[in-house]
């Protein structure tokens, strides 16, 4: 019978296989469910590793998740809008069941995605359909593909499982930070675009939907900005964070929506050496240690407020992410390698919702919106046009002018004033919080730290509010609302995940009883 090891040590200059030799001598196998880097000795860094051993002659379990398929009633044909992860793994959950669906995209396939992306970071072309926020594969899961999430969810490993079906490294199975790469998510999402293709679901690309189609209480279908209609019963509303065309037509049906708290900042970037210095002191460099990373958090109990890093990439790129025009957003992105000489993270503050913006609904948008076009403003005067604010940290937190340095941004940057863009409270939470990190980590603070703005699209300012049971609008019948943009979901496995547990409600609905078998589960 197979044994579990937890958290076995290895040093950096040892090899896994030695230890197994030795606490499961004639072992025929392993399967690693969990690695991480434990840097937090000065002198011995180490991996940690938990590993499945299996003798000799014993049966190999089968790492791969299988579902049973489902028949629907005739016609059951399920809509979904977006092709963000949490619309994909809706899509494929309902093909990996037998049930055909139809999914709408609003911008183009990866490789003209990837185009017009490409044209605005190197001449300020916005299309906007297509950028870090739009097109085949959504804002997270296209532009870096990091895995890391604190839900608890059965879904995770199917998740997983099919990634790695399309392409993505077997590590991400139990790696503690697991992630994919922009270079390698490009190839992954059109091979998971080929399979639903292939196994009954219908892509619309450049199909923006501009409507939905309601009778009553009941949504029933959409409408494209083409004028062509879809009739179905069920509508996954999967747009992502950044559809704010769409949250207005929801407002407009009467949709209940609710205000949701958020976080704004800014982006820092280091040198990665400085990180790794700072993470791996001596053994920086060592071969066998990867770019470091980093996790930082302040929490103000007199003020409930926190101060907090998000989307931390090591050896990565600041990018332009607009999604409109006439504003400035920053996000992060690293590829497979991680190999960029720069390291970059999202330092936000919390904001609140009931005690910012009140009954208004809208807030958080407005002050999204009034923030992004600061920073665009503050670009035109100094004389540029599609680059990104930068200011050292140094000089930001003693609010002086000073000079840009060397930037990973394929968008290029130039000096700014980014203490004048920020509301005062802002700036002040987020001197407070680096000053702590700064305690924390002397070498964190480091004058060849450059902070970017802004960044401002963590998450969404309001939620599509639905029931706890049946997924549905608490105002429209049909209508599913899911992933990041509805307020349910914080990154990109926590959407597919969303999105696989609406496309099972839905099944379970229309299908009664056909999870009764436990076979049918994942």
């Amino acid at each position: 019978m197979s044994r579990v090891f937890h958290d076995i040590k290895v040093g950096l200059d040892e090899e896994l296989q030695e230890k197994l030799e030795w606490m499961a001598p004639n072992y025929s196998t392993y399967h690693i469910l969990r690695e991480s880097i434990d840097a937090r000795r000065r002198h011995s860094p180490h991996r940690v590793i938990s590993v499945e051993v299996f003798d000799q002659g014993e049966p190999v379990k089968d790492p791969h998740v299988h579902l049973e398929p489902v028949k629907g009633p005739a016609g059951f044909k399920p809509l979904i809008i977006g092709a963000g992860p949490a619309g994909l793994f809706a899509a494929l959950r309902f093909v990996d069941r037998g049930i055909p669906c139809v999914l709408f995209e609003r911008g183009s396939e990866t490789k003209t995605r990837m185009q017009k992306i490409a044209r605005f970071w190197r001449y300020g072309e916005l299309d906007p359909n297509n950028n870090v926020g739009f097109g085949e594969g959504g804002a997270g899961l296209y532009s870096d593909g990091k895995l890391i999430t604190r839900i608890k969810s059965p879904h995770i490993a199917y998740v997983m499982d099919r990634l790695i079906q399309f392409g993505a490294p077997e590590e991400i199975r139990y790696l503690a930070n697991p992630h994919v790469g922009s270079d390698k998510i490009r190839r992954v999402i059109p091979l998971l675009r080929e399979y639903l293709v292939s196994k009954g679901c219908e892509i619309h690309f450049d199909a923006k939907v501009e409507k939905l189609l309601v009778s009553g209480n009941d949504v029933n279908g959409v409408e494209l900005s083409d004028g062509r209609t879809f009739n179905s019963e069920q509508v996954i509303l999967a747009t992502g964070h950044s559809a704010q065309d769409m949250f207005k037509h929801l407002a407009d049906i009467g949709v209940h929506m609710d205000g949701k708290s958020f976080a704004m900042g800014l982006r820092i970037e280091h040198p990665q050496e400085v990180i790794d210095k700072i993470q791996y002191r001596d053994h920086a460099g060592h071969p066998k240690l990867h770019a470091a990373n980093y996790k930082l958090a302040h929490h103000n109990k007199a003020g409930d407020y926190g101060v907090y890093s998000f989307c931390m990439c090591p050896g990565g790129y600041v990018l332009g992410s607009s999604t409109e025009e006439q504003t400035v957003v920053t996000n992060g992105m690293s590829n497979y390698k991680r190999n960029s000489p720069y390291a970059n993270a999202a330092i936000v503050v919390s904001i609140d919702h009931s005690e910012n913006f009140g009954g208004d609904l809208w807030g958080g948008m407005k002050l999204r919106a009034e923030l992004e076009k600061r920073a665009y403003d503050s670009i035109q005067s100094l004389g540029g046009t599609k680059e990104i604010p930068v200011q050292t940290l140094p000089d930001f937190v003693k609010k002086k002018h000073g000079v840009a340095l060397p930037s990973s941004s394929p968008s290029k940057v130039i000096a700014s004033p980014l203490h004048e863009l920020l509301p005062e409270q802002m700036y002040k939470r987020l001197c407070e919080g680096l000053e702590k990190f700064g305690r924390n980590m002397p070498e964190f603070m480091s004058d060849k730290a450059q902070l970017h703005g802004i960044e401002s699209r963590t998450s969404c300012p309001l939620r599509i509010t639905r029931h706890k049971e049946s997924l549905q609008s608490l105002t429209h019948n049909g209508l599913y609302p899911c992933g990041e943009g509805a307020g349910y979901a914080g990154g990109i496995t926590s959407a597919a995940c969303d999105g696989i547990n609406v496309a099972e409600k839905i099944i379970a609905e229309v299908c009664p009883g056909v999870f009764s078998n436990p076979s049918l589960e994942s």
